[in-house]
C-alpha cells in the first residue's frame, strides 16, 4: 500500500522561496480566522503535503540555501497564532510517511537511535482529522483549554468549556493533569454546524478540520457548535503525580479514560499495542478499511514507541520526536474545478443535481462527478460553475461537493443555473420544498421502472414491452409496481391491442406474482441494489416483515452491504410503503424459501454451507462468454455464494493474472488473507458439471 504523493520539483531559488509562501499562506488561512477564512485556503492536504516534501527536498539538495525559519522546521509551520500560555512540555508536530517501505525505515532509524531493537513494543492509532489541544484539569475540573500555538506556546481557549463532547468539565477523581488530544467535528456534527451557520448568514465550512480550528478560537459568534474531543495523550500539571513514573503511553491512556475523557481508546478504531513495525503496518492496513465507516475524519494512522523509557532514549527534534511517526493516508478530500451540473430525476421524481468536475484523484481513484444536495443547497454555497471547489470523499462514498474557494473564482464565472423544467419529461417543477421533484412524482420515472421490473433478472413478464408500458402509465392504469398485479384482463388486452396477448400478459403477471421475495425486492428498484443484493437480503431475512423492521445496522449483516449503503435502503424500503402495503393486499409472495439446489455441490462446505467465491477482472478461457451475473449464477448453481469483496471468509478469488504482473487490489487482499486465487480456467475446471 503505497500512498506517497508526487512530490513538485523545486529547481531554483526562486521557485523555492515562493514554494515556502505558498505554504505559509496556506498555513495561516487553516489556522487563522474564525473558520471563514479557513475556507479560503488555496492547497488541499495533499497539494500542502506535496509542497512540504518538495521544500524538504530543495533544502537536502541544498543546505546553504535552506531558510533559518522554514515551514519544514517549524510547528504548524510557523503560522498558527501563538499566545501567551506556556506549553510545560513542549506540543510537537509528527513527522510523515506516506508508504510501508517509509514506515519500516523509520522503525529502523528509531532502532539505530536506541542501539537495539525496540523491547517496549508499539501503538498503532488513527490520526483525528481536526485542531489539537491541551486541557488543563486541576482537582478534577476543567479550568484552561489551551492551542497547541507553535508548540512552545498557545492560546487560551477555555471559552470552549462546556462545549466539547468528550472532554468533560470535572472528572471521576480529583486528579491534576493536562491532557492532549484533538477536537474535531464528527461527520453529523460538521453537518449540523452549517446548517447553523446558514440560518445565520455564514459561509458554510469548508472541511470539518478547518470548521473546527475555527470554532476554537470564535468567542462572538451568536451560536455554539457542538465539537467532540479524543484524547491522545497526557503530561503531568504543576508538579502533579497523576501518571505514574515510567508510564507507557497505552498505560497513561488507560488511566485517562478511566478518569472520564475520552480517548483514543473509544472508537471503531481504537488504539491497539503491537509488538513490531509489521504488525503495526498490518493495523494500519486495518484501519484504512474501517477508514469510511468512521464517524469522524482521519487523515492517517500514528504509530508510536509505546514504552517511556524508550520514548526518552529516542528523543524528539525540534519539529517532532523521533519515537511516532504518522502513516499518511490517501486525501479524501481535493480541490479541482466545478465545471458542469447535470440535472438526474429519480425513481419518486425527485429532481437531483450531479456536479461533473474536471477529473481529480481522490482516496485512490479518480473522480469526475460528485453529488450536490439539492438547488436551495446550491445557492446557499455560492456554487459557480468554473469555481475550485472542495471535494470530499471516503472509501466507497460517492464523493460531495463541500464549497468553492471563493478567492480563486474566474471573472467569467456563472452561478449554476437552475432547471425551468423537468429535465426528464419537461412537466411543471414542484418547488414547495429544497428538494425539487417533477410534478408527476413516481410517474416521471416510472415507465423505466416498470420496464426494470419486467426484465428477465426481476419478475420476467415476457412481452411487456415499451409500448405497452407508455400506454398503462399514460392511461393512468399503472401508477406504481403494485398496480401491475391488479390489472385486468381488458386493460391488458387494450394495452396489447389483442384479447391473445392480453391473455398472454395476464398469465405472465400472475406468474410474477407468485415469484419469491428476492424478485419482489429486484422489482421495486432500490437503489443500490440489484437482483444479486436482492438475492442475499431475501435469504438473510426471509419474510418482507422482517426486511421492513430491520435497522440500519441490522443490513449490514447482508453481505455487500456496508454502513454506507445501509441508510439508504432503510430509508428507501420506508419510503415505498404503501407500494409494498399495495402488493400484499394483491398477493404478492413476500418470502423466500430455503434453498436446497446448491448442496452437495463442489463449492458446498463439508458443513453444508455455501463456499464464498469472489470473482473480478476478465474472464477468459470457458468462462469468457459468461457476464459477471452468469458467473454468480455459476458460482450459486456448484454451491456457493457470490460475493463483491474478499474477506478472511472467502473461499476462492477467481481473476485472471494481469497482464502487467502487478496485483489488483482484490488480490492482494487474498494474497494478506492467505485465500485461494484461482484463475478462469482453473475455476472452470472446479465447477465443469455445472457450466452447462
Amino acid at each position: 500500500m503505497t500512498t506517497t504523493p508526487a512530490v513538485e520539483a523545486l529547481a531554483t531559488p526562486a521557485q523555492y522561496r515562493d514554494a515556502i509562501a505558498r505554504v505559509r499562506e496556506a498555513a495561516r488561512a487553516y489556522y487563522g480566522g474564525d473558520g471563514d477564512f479557513a475556507a479560503e485556503s488555496v492547497l488541499d492536504d495533499a497539494a500542502y503535503d506535496q509542497l512540504l516534501l518538495a521544500l524538504a527536498a530543495y533544502e537536502q539538495a541544498h543546505p546553504e540555501e535552506a531558510a533559518p525559519d522554514s515551514p519544514t522546521t517549524q510547528v504548524a509551520a510557523g503560522a498558527a497564532p501563538v499566545g501567551d500560555v506556556a506549553h510545560g512540555v513542549p506540543m510537537l508536530s509528527l513527522d510523515n510517511v506516506f508508504s510501508a517501505e517509509q514506515l519500516v525505515a523509520w522503525g529502523d532509524g528509531l532502532q539505530r537511535r536506541l542501539g537495539r531493537p525496540v523491547e517496549g513494543g508499539f501503538t498503532v492509532e488513527p490520526k483525528l482529522d481536526g485542531a489539537a489541544i491541551a486541557a488543563r484539569y486541576r482537582d478534577g475540573r476543567l479550568v484552561q483549554v489551551v492551542t497547541r500555538g507553535d508548540g512552545r506556546f498557545g492560546e487560551d481557549v477555555s471559552h470552549v468549556i462546556g462545549t466539547i463532547d468528550g472532554l468533560p468539565e470535572s472528572l471521576g477523581t480529583a486528579c491534576t493533569v493536562e491532557v492532549r488530544g484533538e477536537v474535531l467535528f464528527t461527520q453529523e456534527q460538521f453537518e449540523r454546524a452549517n446548517d447553523i451557520r446558514v440560518q445565520h448568514g455564514a459561509t458554510v465550512f469548508r472541511n470539518p478540520r478547518n470548521g473546527a480550528s475555527g470554532t476554537l478560537r470564535a468567542k462572538d459568534r451568536p451560536y455554539r457548535l457542538a465539537m467532540t474531543f479524543w484524547a491522545y495523550g497526557a503530561v503531568d500539571l504543576d508538579g502533579g503525580t497523576f501518571l505514574p513514573e515510567g508510564a507507557s503511553h497505552s498505560e497513561v491512556l488507560a488511566l485517562v479514560s478511566a478518569a472520564g475523557v475520552q480517548t483514543t481508546r473509544e472508537n471503531p478504531a481504537a488504539i491497539r499495542r503491537v509488538g513490531t513495525v509489521e504488525e503495526a503496518q498490518r493495523r494500519i492496513e486495518e484501519i484504512q478499511a474501517l477508514r469510511q465507516a468512521l464517524p469522524f475524519g482521519i487523515d492517517g494512522v500514528v504509530v508510536k514507541a509505546d514504552a517511556a523509557a524508550e520514548q526518552r532514549a529516542a528523543g524528539s527534534g525540534s519539529r517532532f520526536p523521533h519515537w511516532a511517526i504518522a502513516f499518511k493516508l490517501p486525501a479524501v478530500e481535493r480541490t479541482t474545478v466545478l465545471l458542469d451540473v447535470e440535472w438526474n430525476v429519480g425513481r419518486t421524481g425527485v429532481i437531483a443535481p450531479r456536479g461533473r468536475l474536471e477529473p481529480v484523484e481522490i482516496d485512490g481513484s479518480t473522480v469526475e462527478y460528485a453529488t450536490l444536495h439539492n438547488p436551495a443547497d446550491i445557492r446557499r454555497r455560492d456554487l459557480h460553475l468554473g469555481d475550485t471547489v472542495t471535494v470530499y470523499k471516503a472509501g466507497d462514498i460517492i464523493p460531495r461537493v463541500q464549497a468553492a474557494v471563493v478567492q480563486l473564482r474566474p471573472a467569467d464565472a456563472v452561478e449554476v443555473p437552475l432547471p425551468e423544467a423537468c429535465p426528464n419529461c419537461g412537466s411543471d417543477i414542484d418547488r414547495s420544498q429544497e428538494r425539487w421533484r417533477c410534478v408527476k412524482g413516481a410517474a416521471c420515472r416510472l415507465p423505466a421502472l416498470i420496464g426494470y421490473a419486467a426484465q428477465r433478472d426481476c419478475l420476467d413478464i415476457d412481452g411487456l414491452g415499451r409500448t405497452y408500458v407508455t400506454w398503462l402509465v399514460d392511461s393512468g392504469a399503472v401508477t406504481d409496481i403494485a398496480d401491475l398485479y391488479t390489472l385486468d384482463l381488458a386493460t391488458l388486452s387494450e394495452a396489447a391491442g389483442s384479447d391473445k396477448r392480453g391473455a398472454k400478459l395476464a398469465e405472465q403477471i400472475r406468474a410474477a406474482k407468485a415469484k419469491p421475495l428476492s424478485r419482489q425486492l429486484c422489482a421495486l428498484g432500490i437503489t443500490n441494489t440489484g437482483r444479486r443484493l436482492s438475492q442475499r437480503i431475501a435469504a438473510h431475512f426471509r419474510t418482507m416483515e422482517a426486511v421492513r423492521a430491520a435497522t440500519a445496522e441490522a443490513f449490514q449483516d447482508v453481505d455487500g452491504i456496508g454502513p454506507e449503503k445501509a441508510p439508504g435502503i432503510v430509508a428507501q424500503i420506508a419510503e415505498l410503503a404503501p407500494v409494498i402495503d399495495k402488493m400484499i393486499a394483491a398477493g404478492a409472495t413476500m418470502s423466500e424459501p430455503a434453498g436446497d439446489s446448491a448442496v452437495d455441490g463442489p463449492l458446498t462446505a463439508e458443513d453444508g454451507r455455501p463456499k464464498k467465491v469472489v470473482v473480478t477482472g476478465r474472464m477468459t478461457g470457458p468462462l469468457a462468454a459468461l457476464s459477471r451475473t452468469g458467473v454468480k449464477d455459476l458460482v450459486e448453481r456448484a454451491g456457493g455464494r457470490a460475493g463483491d469483496t474478499v474477506t478472511a471468509e472467502t473461499a476462492y478469488l477467481v481473476a485472471a493474472p494481469a497482464a502487467n504482473g502487478k496485483l489488483s487490489s482484490k488480490a492482494a487482499k487474498a494474497e494478506q488473507l492467505g485465500v485461494q486465487v484461482l484463475t478462469p480456467e482453473e475455476f472452470a475446471d472446479l465447477v465443469a458439471d455445472y457450466l452447462s
